[in-house]
């Protein structure tokens, strides 16, 4: 029998002998159910975890994508923002320019009228002093010189002032002094005065 099994063994080498299909198929059923229940889930685990780790490192990606563009959104609308408040800013320093320049004017304006003002009331203050002065130094000299046209003393104030006020209130008018008569001219009047030295 031994002969037998060999010369079928040595005819036809594709089919296997019994006991070798037996144990090849006994052996074949322990190992796909080995690795179906101990390999397979930690393969189909491990192929789950490498998935997953993809997936996330994509969605991570694209997370980090958007976040980047909402960054970059929010840095546009800061940086448009800074240039409208730099703008409004260099608006109002312009504006606040132009309001310290008319104040700055209307004060140097207001004091240039108080230093005009306060020039014209020296002034008409000196002016005022210069005819006080000026009337009393010609009263004195009218009342001298009345003095000796007339021959007498004209020592008395009330008839002094008198005198010069109304001598000059007639300087003023454009009339000639004295009592409404012109004054004595010519060698007459010379020697009048000649007598009253």
């Amino acid at each position: 029998m031994i002969n037998l099994a060999d010369s079928t063994a040595s005819t036809n080498p594709l089919l296997p002998s019994w006991p070798e299909f037996i144990i090849g198929t006994i052996l074949f059923v322990l190992v796909f159910g080995f690795l179906a229940k101990i390999a397979l889930p930690r393969i189909l685990k491990t192929l789950e975890e490498r998935h997953d780790a993809i997936e996330g490192g994509i969605n991570r990606a694209d997370e980090a994508q958007e976040e980047a563009k909402q960054v970059l959104a929010q840095y546009r609308a800061q940086l448009d923002d800074a240039r409208h408040e730099s703008a409004r800013m260099r608006e109002e320093a312009r504006e606040q320019g132009a309001q310290i320049i008319a104040e700055m004017r209307t004060r140097a304006e207001a004091e240039a009228r108080r230093i005009t003002e306060a020039a014209q009331a020296q002034i008409e203050a000196e002016r005022q002093q210069a005819l006080a002065s000026l009337r009393t130094e010609v009263g004195a000299l009218a009342t001298e010189l009345a003095s000796r046209i007339v021959g007498e003393s004209l020592a008395d104030a009330a008839r002094q002032n008198r005198m010069v006020d109304r001598f000059l209130a007639e300087l003023e008018q454009g009339a000639p002094a004295g009592d409404g008569q012109p004054a004595p001219a010519g060698p007459a009047g010379q020697s009048r005065a000649g007598a009253g030295q």
